[in-house]
C-alpha cells in the first residue's frame, strides 16, 4: 500500500506567517478609468451590511458622483494635514487607522508617493504596517504600476509611470480580483469626460489610451492575475498534499535523458513556451554511472543542453536517479503542476539490442506507460538520423578483458566447490551454489557481469553435474525445466542484487556529500576570524572537487580582489577576472562550464544575495574540464555554505563595532555629563566669589572667606582638569613613568596639604613607618593617586569622621591603605568602584563626581606594576578601604 503523501513543510510557512496579519484583497486594473476603487468601494458596502468594521483610509474619487455615492454610508478616516511646497495637502493618517482597529481598512492607489514627514515613503509601506496590525486591506492597483511590468509597459504605451510596486506585495496578496473594460468601452467612458476632464482625455485618447496599447495592457492584467492565482493553487496543493497536475495554467517540462544531447526538445520547448507565453522548466537525469562515465570520456552532453537552456531562458534542475526515473520524473512534475513533458525520442536500435533496454529507453517507455494524465511529446535528437547518430561509447577493451576474466575464474571456483561438496556432503540442489556466485558477482561488479555469470553458470551446471554429464545434452524433462529455472532466477537474483549495489553506492555518494558538507560547516563555525574562514573555504573545496579554488572579495574600493586560494595564487588572467566581475555584478555562474565566458579556464560562482554580494568563489580542474553535474551541485551547496560563514564573520565584525561605537558614545555622554556638571560647579563658586570681592563694605575677614573659597573651589577645579588629562593618557598609553626612589610619608604630607581645605573636619592618621624603605615610583602621578583617594575618603564619608593612612612592607613591595568610616560600598560593587563613570548611587552617600578619580588611580597604579582594590573597613559592611601595592626600589628593597 502506498504510503500517503504529506503536507511539504515549506508550503506550510506561508499560512504560519499569516496567523496574526491581516489579509490583503488587491482591485488590479488594466488602466485607469476601469472602476477599481467602485468595486472595491461596492465590495467593502457588501462586508458592512454584514456587520464588519469598514473604515476608509483613503479614497480617491476623482470628482465622479457615482463612486461618491458609495461613500455615504461608509466611514471615513480624518486625513492627515501636511505642508508641503507652502501649501496644506492631506495625507492617510495611518496611526490613527490602525488605532482604530477596523476590520477592513480601505487603501486606494497603493502605488502612491507619500509626502515627506510620514510613516514611510511608499503607500504600499504603509499597507505592510496596516497588514502586520492585523487589519484586512482592500486596496487598488494599476498593472503597469507593477515593478517588473513598468519596462513592458513603457515600451508599450511610451510612457514610463514612476510610481511602482515591488512584485512581492502582489505575492503577498490573498487574494486579487481583476477589474476590466473592454478598450472600446473605455475609450467611450474616456470621451465622456468620465476618467479625466475633456482637454485631458483628448490627448489620453490619442496616446496612453489607444485601443492597442489597452489591449495589451489587458492581456498584461490577466496574466498578471493568472500567475499570481497560479501561485497560490501551488501553496495549496503543496499545503495540503494533492496529487497534480491539476489542469490550470499550462507548464511545459523538458526533460534531458542519460545520455541525450537534447538540443532540439530544448528548443521546441521553448517555441511552445512562447507559443503558449508560460513557464517552462529543462530537467537533466543523471546518475553515478553516468557522471563517472562523462568523467572517463570529459563528455560535455549535458552542461552544453543546459547551457543552451539557461540562454533561451529556462529553469534548470538536475536530478540524480538511481531507481525509477519515470516515477520520479513525474513526482517532479506534480509538485510543480507541470502537464506536458517533452523528451527527446530514444536513438534507434536493432532488435537484438532492444532486449537490454537503455536508460534512455526505460524512461520513455515508463513514461508512456504512466504518463496517462499528462500531455507527452517525443522529438527526434538534434535532428540527425539515427544511423548517424554516434550510439554511446562501449566500455575499454582492457576492461572487457578483467571483467570476462573475472565471471570465468569465479565459475570455475564455484565448479571446483561444487564438486567436492557433490562427493563430500551431498547436497539436494548444487544451482545454489552457482546462484550465490551470481549474486556475489551482481553486488560487486554490476549487473552485466552477473549476467555472464548466469550464463556461464548454467552452461558449467549442466555439463557437470545434470546426466549425461560432461555433456550439454539432458535426458530429463523436469532436469531441463529445472536449469531453465535455474538461469531465470540467476538473473532476476543477479539483477536485484545489482539494483541494490546501485542503491548503496548512491546512498555512500549522498551520504559522502553530505559529510563534505558537515565538515566544512564544523570548519566554518570553528574559524574565529575572516581569514580563517577563507582559508577553510579554499582548501576544503579544493581537497573535495579535487581542483583549483579561489575566492575574491570586494575590496575598500569595491574592487574584486583575491582574499585566497588553493594552491596559493595571488593574480588572474584578464579573462578570468573578467567571469569572476560577471558572477559578483550579475549573480550568475560565469566561467568555464557556464553560458558567460565559457572560454574562461575557472568556473566562478556568486556568494550571497543580490542585496549582500559578498563575493565569488572560483574552481579550475587541472585538466580543463567542467565540473560535472554531481561536482556542480556540490559546489553550489559548498558556496552556499561559503557565503554563510563569510556572512556570519561579517555580523560579527558589525556587531563589534556597532558595540565599539555604542560604548564610546556611552563614554562620550557620560563624560559631557559629569564634566558640564562638575567643572561648572567650583566655576560658579570662584565666579561668585570673586563677584564678592568688589562688594562695599566687605570686611577684611570675609575678604579671607572669598579668597579661601576661589582657591579651594581653584585647586578643586584644577584636580577635575587634572584627572580628564590623565585619563586621556591613560586611554592613548601616552602615559610615561619618570620613576625615582621616594617616601610615601612625604608623599603622604603633599597630599593632604593639596587636599587642606577639603579636609578640614576630618582628622586624618598617617601610621606609615619612619624606616619605610623609598618605593620606585612617579611621585607626582602618585600624589596624585593619594589626593584621588583621601578626595573619595572625605566625599563619601560623614562630617568629622577619621581617616586613616597605614603603610607596610609586603616582600618587595609597599602595601599602602586608606580607610574611611563612611557607609560602605553597596554589596558586590567592589570590583566596579574602579571602573569610569561609575559611582556609589547610594552606598556612600550619592555624593556627585566625575566617576574619573577612583579609575585613574587604577591605571597609575597598574602601569608602575602594582594592584589596588576597594574592601569594607567592618564586618557589616561599613566603611571603605581602599589597598595598594607599590614596588619598592631596586637597591631598597628589604631582605
Amino acid at each position: 500500500m502506498p504510503e500517503p503523501r504529506r503536507p511539504e513543510p515549506e508550503a506550510l510557512l506561508p499560512e504560519a506567517r499569516r496567523e496574526n496579519r491581516g489579509r490583503l484583497k488587491v482591485f488590479l486594473g488594466a488602466a485607469p478609468g476601469v472602476g477599481k476603487t467602485y468595486a472595491m468601494l461596492e465590495a467593502a458596502r457588501s462586508r458592512l451590511a454584514e456587520g464588519q468594521h469598514v473604515l476608509v483610509g483613503v479614497a480617491e474619487t476623482h470628482g465622479r458622483a457615482e463612486t461618491e455615492a458609495l461613500l455615504r454610508d461608509l466611514t471615513v478616516l480624518p486625513r492627515r494635514r501636511v505642508l508641503h511646497g507652502g501649501r496644506i495637502l492631506q495625507e492617510m493618517d495611518v496611526d490613527a487607522l490602525i488605532a482604530a482597529r477596523p476590520d477592513i481598512a480601505l487603501i486606494d492607489e497603493l502605488a502612491h508617493s507619500n509626502l515627506s514627514g510620514g510613516r514611510h515613503d511608499k503607500r504600499w509601506q504603509d499597507v505592510e504596517d496596516v497588514l502586520a496590525a492585523g487589519i484586512d486591506v482592500y486596496t487598488t492597483l494599476n498593472v503597469q504600476h507593477v515593478e517588473t511590468l513598468n519596462d513592458t509597459v513603457a515600451r508599450i504605451t511610451g510612457v514610463r509611470v514612476r510610481e511602482t510596486v515591488p512584485d512581492r506585495v502582489l505575492e503577498m496578496a490573498d487574494q486579487i480580483e481583476l477589474i476590466d473594460l473592454p478598450p472600446d468601452e473605455l475609450i467611450e467612458r474616456l470621451r465622456a469626460g468620465k476618467v479625466y476632464v475633456q482637454d485631458q482625455a483628448a490627448r489620453a485618447v490619442a496616446n496612453f489610451f489607444a485601443k492597442g496599447n489597452l489591449t495589451a495592457l489587458r492581456e498584461l492584467a490577466m496574466r498578471t492575475a493568472a500567475d499570481r492565482v497560479d501561485a497560490q493553487l501551488q501553496e495549496h496543493m503543496a499545503a495540503n498534499a494533492i496529487e497534480g497536475p491539476w489542469p490550470t495554467q499550462e507548464r511545459i517540462l523538458v526533460l534531458l535523458p542519460e545520455g541525450a544531447a537534447g538540443r532540439d526538445a530544448i528548443r521546441i520547448g521553448k517555441r511552445s513556451a512562447d507559443r503558449a507565453r508560460t513557464e517552462w522548466f529543462v530537467l537533466a537525469l543523471t546518475s553515478l554511472r553516468a557522471e563517472e562515465a562523462a568523467r572517463r570520456e570529459a563528455s560535455d552532453t549535458p552542461g552544453a543542453a543546459l547551457r543552451l537552456a539557461e540562454r533561451l531562458g529556462a529553469d534548470n534542475s538536475v536530478l540524480q536517479v538511481e531507481g525509477d526515473a519515470a516515477a520520479e520524473v513525474l513526482d517532479f512534475a506534480r509538485r510543480l503542476n507541470i502537464r506536458r513533458i517533452i523528451l527527446p525520442r530514444p536513438p534507434a536500435r536493432n532488435r537484438l539490442a532492444r532486449l537490454i533496454p537503455t536508460a534512455h529507453e526505460r524512461l520513455a517507455n515508463g513514461l508512456t506507460r504512466m504518463a496517462t494524465e499528462y500531455e507527452l511529446t517525443l522529438v527526434g535528437d538534434d535532428g540527425r538520423p539515427a544511423r548517424h547518430r554516434r550510439s554511446a561509447p562501449a566500455p575499454a577493451l582492457p576492461q572487457i578483458l578483467r571483467l570476462a576474466a573475472v565471471v570465468v575464474a569465479t565459475v570455475a571456483g564455484v565448479s571446483l566447490i561444487a564438486a567436492a561438496a557433490d562427493r563430500l556432503i551431498p547436497v539436494l540442489s548444487l544451482s545454489l551454489i552457482y546462484m550465490t556466485a551470481v549474486v556475489a558477482v551482481a553486488s560487486r561488479f554490476g549487473l552485466w557481469p552477473s549476467v555472464a555469470t548466469a550464463g556461464l553458470s548454467f552452461l558449467a551446471y549442466n555439463f557437470l553435474f545434470t546426466p549425461p554429464r560432461f555433456t550439454l545434452t539432458i535426458w530429463d524433462q523436469g532436469q531441463f525445466l529445472t536449469l531453465v529455472l535455474f538461469l531465470v532466477a540467476s538473473i532476476l537474483t543477479g539483477n536485484l542484487a545489482a539494483r541494490l549495489r546501485g542503491r548503496v553506492i548512491a546512498q555512500r555518494a549522498i551520504a559522502d556529500r553530505t559529510r563534505k558538507l558537515y565538515d566544512f560547516s564544523r570548519k566554518a563555525a570553528a574559524a574565529a576570524g575572516f581569514d580563517d574562514v577563507v582559508w577553510a573555504a579554499v582548501s576544503h573545496v579544493a581537497t573535495v572537487l579535487e581542483a583549483e579554488s579561489i575566492l575574491l572579495v570586494p575590496d575598500g574600493n569595491g574592487q574584486l580582489a583575491i582574499a585566497g586560494a588553493f594552491p596559493p595564487e595571488d593574480r588572474l588572467a584578464p579573462r578570468e577576472m573578467s567571469a569572476a566581475r560577471y558572477a559578483y555584478e550579475h549573480g550568475e555562474p560565469a566561467g568555464r562550464g557556464s553560458a558567460t565566458l565559457p572560454a574562461s579556464r575557472w568556473l566562478f560562482l556568486p556568494l550571497g544575495q543580490a542585496e549582500r554580494r559578498i563575493g565569488t568563489l572560483g574552481i579550475a580542474h587541472e585538466d580543463g574540464r567542467e565540473p560535472d553535474p554531481g561536482d556542480r551541485r556540490l559546489l553550489e551547496a559548498l558556496a552556499d555554505q561559503v557565503a554563510l560563514a563569510l556572512e556570519r564573520i561579517r555580523l560579527s565584525e558589525d556587531l563589534a563595532q556597532t558595540r565599539v561605537a555604542s560604548e564610546a558614545e556611552r563614554l562620550r555622554t557620560a563624560l559631557l555629563s559629569s564634566v558640564s556638571h562638575d567643572l561648572r560647579t567650583p566655576l560658579v563658586s570662584i565666579l561668585g566669589a570673586a563677584g564678592g570681592l568688589d562688594q562695599p563694605g566687605l570686611d577684611e575677614t570675609g575678604r579671607d572667606i572669598l579668597i579661601d573659597t576661589i582657591r579651594e573651589e581653584g585647586e578643586r577645579l584644577d584636580r577635575y582638569i587634572q584627572n580628564l588629562l590623565d585619563m586621556t593618557r591613560l586611554g592613548h598609553g601616552a602615559l610615561r613613568l619618570n620613576l625615582s626612589p621616594s617616601d610615601l610619608r612625604e608623599l603622604v604630607g603633599a597630599a593632604r596639604h593639596r587636599l587642606r581645605g577639603p579636609l578640614k573636619g576630618h582628622p586624618v592618621e598617617v601610621l606609615v613607618p619612619e624606616d619605610m624603605a623609598p618605593a620606585a615610583i612617579d611621585p607626582i602621578l602618585i600624589e596624585q593617586v593619594l589626593v584621588n583617594i583621601l578626595d573619595n575618603a572625605r566625599k563619601y564619608s560623614g562630617p568629622g569622621t577619621p581617616i586613616r593612612v597605614t603603610a607596610r612592607s609586603e616582600g618587595d613591595h609597599a602595601v599602602l591603605a586608606i580607610e574611611d568610616e563612611g557607609p560602605g560600598l553597596p554589596p558586590g560593587s567592589a570590583a566596579l568602584a574602579f571602573d569610569m563613570f561609575w559611582r556609589a548611587g547610594q552606598g556612600d552617600g550619592g555624593q556627585v563626581g566625575t566617576g574619573l578619580g577612583l579609575a585613574i588611580c587604577k591605571g597609575i597604579v597598574e602601569a608602575h606594576g602594582g594592584t589596588i582594590a576597594a574592601e569594607p573597613v567592618h564586618p557589616d559592611g561599613r566603611g571603605t578601604r581602599i589597598v595598594m601595592t607599590l614596588p619598592f626600589a631596586a637597591s631598597e628593597r628589604p631582605a
